[in-house]
């Protein structure tokens, strides 16, 4: 009797179910980027995979462009613009630039 009511018990205890683990939420922001403050520039262009190219600044103050030519397809290829902002060779901020597309100016 007794083992039959622990069979019972077992047969109607709830069921846990176990996925995978679901990601961060920040993973799924827009704005994400693999970007940390106080990284130099040789660490940003590695972080981002792209090159950076000078856009202006006075010396210790530089802001700098990273083009990232990521994802798009054959025939609507896209070209994500983000700017850096490096304060004595530390990142102090980022911006990305969001304008249409060159194709449709």
């Amino acid at each position: 009797m007794l083992v039959t009511a622990f069979a019972i018990g077992i047969a109607t205890a709830p069921v846990l179910a176990e996925g995978p683990p679901r990601p961060r939420f920040v993973t799924a922001l827009s704005n994400h980027a693999p970007l940390a403050f106080g990284m130099n520039p040789a660490e940003a262009a590695e972080a981002l995979q792209a090159a950076l190219t000078y856009v202006g600044g006075r010396r210790n103050n530089e802001i700098y462009l990273a083009v990232s030519t990521i994802g798009g397809s054959l025939f609507f290829p896209r070209r994500d613009h983000l700017y850096l902002q490096f304060r004595r060779g530390r990142l102090t901020g980022w911006k990305g630039d969001w304008n249409l597309d060159e194709t449709w100016r």
